[in-house]
């Protein structure tokens, strides 16, 4: 039994006000419909809240920065964009209104100011930019891009003045200077960051710090470290690792990757071995030091960390449930998963924390 001591306890007060509230949100793509839970943070448990069916195969999410709104993007006909707003004292969910999509969007995400919506469709090799009213609606395509095939992700940096995109068939990733007062997005200098062929960039982060990006790739499954410039908003490789178990055989087919709050630990998921990795990240460099993996729930394409760093829940699309690990906050390692089923082909999962 862990030991519990009083400056744990401090630790725990500290992170998480009395009074706060943790809501989960889980896209069930093939049921057509979210799963709300909360988080128990002192009993470690996921409880149920509310199932919410939004009438389309629905993936990507993303939270508004005033907790008030939920943005989860329909991969199926008609294209679109529903917003719902979130009750902050029962996490439940209610529909606001729906905008239209220029395509299938793997991923969506805000700008800095909550005024834009970035989009990436791997169908259509191209990204988009929606403009968001004062009241949360999500307005027409404001800007849209070809790239090359398969863009797969986008994210603005923490200047909101550079934005990056992955082309998974075009094996880049480009990177835009970004116009936060009219919405535009126009070429970086260089435009392009080159990967190795066939792998398949997918997903990335930067660290808190805006030193480095993190980028998976779905194809080989490597997991690649690279120097961010912030004042040119260009990338430069220093390392290269692998997800993969090892004895590995197989077609790789990694998802997705996050960070600890902290920084510390950096995690990702491979669905072909059904395996979370975990590296130790090097505060000073950078650089990632495997930790080894962990079975998990049966092809785990998206999961999410709590906002304390203590929780990490990953959803299983072959599997049609999310487990739930304790993280040991000395070693980075999931504790014993809880199992919760949710709907069919869980894929995206948001954690809010309310006061």
């Amino acid at each position: 039994m862990k030991k519990t001591t009083i400056a744990s306890l401090l630790w725990l007060a500290a992170a998480v006000p009395a009074s706060a509230a943790t809501w989960v949100y889980v896209s069930n793509a093939d049921s057509q419909e979210i799963s709300v839970l909360e988080l128990d943070r002192s009993q470690g448990a996921l409880k149920p809240v509310q199932t919410l069916n939004v009438g389309g195969t629905v993936m990507p999410m993303v939270v508004s920065r005033d907790k008030r709104v939920l943005y989860a993007a329909l991969r199926s006909q008609p294209f679109r964009v529903t917003a719902l707003s979130i009750d902050g004292a029962s996490g439940k969910l209610q529909k606001l209104a729906e905008a239209p999509l220029a395509d299938s969007m793997a991923n969506i995400d805000l700008d800095a100011s909550g005024r834009w919506l970035f989009a990436a469709s791997y169908q259509g090799g191209k990204i988009t930019v929606n403009g968001i009213g004062k009241d949360g609606a999500v307005g027409p395509i404001h800007q849209l891009i070809q790239t090359e095939p398969n863009a797969h992700a986008i994210h603005a940096d923490a200047s909101n003045r550079f934005v990056l995109a992955t082309s998974l068939g075009g094996d880049n990733v480009s990177s835009w200077r970004f116009d936060a007062e009219k919405g535009l997005l126009s070429p970086n200098d260089p435009p392009l960051t080159r990967t190795t062929a066939k792998s398949g960039p997918r997903h990335f982060v930067w660290d808190k710090a805006q030193r480095h990006v993190y980028l998976l790739d779905e194809l080989d499954a490597a997991l690649h470290v690279f120097a961010w410039d912030a004042a040119r908003g260009t990338l430069k490789l220093e390392q290269s690792t692998t997800t993969l178990p090892a004895g590995f055989t197989g077609k790789p087919w990694a998802a997705d990757l996050h960070l600890t709050p902290d920084g510390r630990f950096l995690y990702a998921s491979e669905r072909t071995s059904s395996t979370l990795s975990a590296f130790k990240v090097d505060a000073a460099t950078g650089q990632l030091q495997p930790q080894g993996q962990t079975p998990t729930e049966k092809g785990p394409r998206g999961f999410a960390i709590d906002s304390t760093g203590r929780y990490l829940i990953a959803a299983g699309q072959e599997s049609n449930g999310i487990s739930l690990y304790a993280i040991d906050s000395a070693t980075g390692a999931l504790g014993k998963p809880q199992h919760l089923d949710v709907g069919k082909n869980p894929n995206w999962i948001e954690i809010v924390d309310m006061p």
